[in-house]
């Protein structure tokens, strides 16, 4: 399970902004907090960039 709601929403970000930040659909990002969605590396380094946090803090899963 991902944390990017939890961390957009900390930070007051709204999906479409993310979304334009890291150059994906608002769906996509709606795809991405469902684990409905797979991104690619190139894509969660750019969601962790926008959210100003790690790959380990927003997709490292917990055991």
């Amino acid at each position: 399970m991902n944390r990017v709601r939890e961390k957009r929403q900390e930070i007051g970000m709204t999906q479409l902004e993310l979304a334009n930040l890291t150059q994906v659909t608002r769906q996509t990002i709606g795809l991405i907090e469902k684990d409905l969605y797979n991104p690619s590396i190139k894509i969660c380094i750019l969601i962790c960039k926008a959210l100003g946090t790690t790959l380990d803090d927003i997709f490292w899963e917990d055991e």
